[in-house]
């Protein structure tokens, strides 16, 4: 196994010296893939894994745009056209300033086998910009949505390339990419998902990640006859994804204790309940205002700004029974890990993207929690956009029971496929071997179906 490993990474960091996020991302997979090539080694001969890790297509952009005093602002635009063995490429866009094209390499990467754990037929991309929509104008933001999809639209289609939202790109800039999609096009297609429910929108939409990752971490917690009722809940991030998970943990009788943004995070030991949320959701989604508001509007909450010196996330450092990180990459390393087993956590569901280091990631299984990785967790939202793709195809809309019942369903598909498959690897209960080597299996037996391409 090691040596498989050691001989992709050398050739990954060869040639991709800079990405480190990259990096991090295809050796989590190698291990797993490892334990495939040993059993299967028709997948070794055709080299599978060593295709996977190689975009199909990398197109990268400028994106020229003039803001509200005249002036001329320029950004780059990418889109990371991963692998389309299994149908269009799908994933979303990211408008922030951390967009690197290492950045978008791991996510495209990783939604391979996202999108593949949904059982839906769709392909892996990411893509988006370094513009910053934050503290923008809502004519700034149009202006650079228009131009970024100048360009865009030669690349996508509803056959071909269906991107959705991510962070920075919520319903506001979708509305502006579509409506300059439609304008270039000609043609009114479900070629972008996130769209507003009044024209083709799935009603789902927004919350479907948070309440993915909240199904599948109730999921998990059923295997050892535990529920989420009465389970102090650790989340972080305030975004569509952290509001939701909130929502849903709610729903499900769990009291979540901690939220945050980039400045801080706010701790709230009575518990954010529906009228915080409520507060919460208006902040961030209207006002678009800083998390230590809410400290601010409550008695009781302590506001922690963010302290790069420390070396770990307090965040982390309270005690819980489970925890959804739902902010960005990397916000869990080893020590944040430790301190998280050591508070009690027995239940750990990646809200965002590998939120979780590799040494971090080792802490929780050599600790046997439950411990999700994000391509299995977050999968709610790519299986709902699949599902508005299959709306906006037949014109015809699923009411939001539907769309939650059919999220529901494909949550309890994918903890399924990830539990089976671990065990079938001998590794019962780690569902990082489950969720890398199930989303695996499907795309590289279409890869060698279809021949080297």
């Amino acid at each position: 196994m090691a040596s498989f490993v050691d001989e992709i990474m050398a050739q990954v960091i060869a040639k991709n010296p800079t990405e480190k996020e990259f990096h991090q991302a295809v050796t989590e997979v190698a291990e797993s893939v490892a334990l495939v090539y040993d059993k299967f080694p028709e997948f070794r001969k055709a080299k599978v894994f060593e295709r996977m890790v190689e975009p199909e297509r990398v197109i990268m952009f400028r994106v020229p745009w003039v803001d509200d005093k005249g002036e001329i602002q320029i950004n780059r635009g990418f889109r990371i056209q991963m692998n389309s063995a299994i149908g269009p490429y799908k994933g979303g866009l990211r408008f922030h300033p951390s967009v690197t094209l290492g950045v978008l390499k791991f996510l495209a990467f990783e939604q391979v086998f996202k999108n593949s754990l949904t059982t839906l037929p769709m392909g892996g991309a990411k893509g988006g910009s370094d513009f910053d929509p934050k503290g923008k104008s809502d004519g700034e933001v149009m202006r650079f949505c228009q131009n970024f999809m100048n360009e865009l639209f030669r690349h996508i289609g509803h056959d071909t390339d269906v991107p959705a939202g991510d962070i920075g790109v919520g319903g506001r800039e979708i509305g502006f990419l579509f409506g300059q999609y439609k304008k270039l096009a000609n043609q009114f297609t479900g070629v972008l998902t996130g769209k507003g429910p009044a024209w083709g929108g799935a009603l789902i939409r927004p919350e479907a990640t948070g309440y993915g990752a909240t199904y599948f971490a109730a999921e998990m917690l059923a295997t050892r006859g535990e529920k989420l009722e009465g389970k102090t809940v650790l989340v972080s991030g305030s975004g569509n994804v952290a509001q939701y998970t909130v929502e849903k943990v709610n729903d499900l009788g769990g009291k979540v204790v901690t939220m945050s943004d980039s400045s801080g995070y706010v701790y709230d030991e009575a518990g954010i309940d529906a009228k915080k949320l409520k507060f919460i959701m208006e902040l961030k989604n209207e006002r678009r205002g800083r998390i230590k508001e809410y400290a601010d509007a409550f008695p009781g909450v302590v506001y922690t700004p963010v302290d790069p010196n420390l070396g770990y996330n307090p965040l982390w450092n309270h005690k819980a029974d489970v925890a959804f990180p739902s902010a960005t990459q990397n916000e869990i390393n080893e020590r944040d890990a430790e301190n998280m087993v050591r508070n009690g956590v027995i239940c750990v569901a990646e809200g965002a993207n590998m939120p979780t280091t590799l040494e971090g990631v080792r802490v929780f299984l050599d600790a046997g929690i439950l411990y999700a990785p994000g391509k299995a967790a977050n999968a709610g939202g790519v299986a709902v956009s699949g599902l508005e793709m299959s709306q906006n195809s037949m014109r015809l809309p699923w009411t939001r029971e539907e769309g939650d019942n059919r999220l529901r369903g494909i949550m309890k598909s994918i903890h399924k496929t990830c539990a089976t498959t671990a065990e079938q690897f001998g590794t019962p209960g780690n569902y990082v071997n489950g969720a890398n080597i199930g989303g695996f299996m499907k795309v590289g037996r279409a890869m060698l179906d279809q021949g080297v391409v």
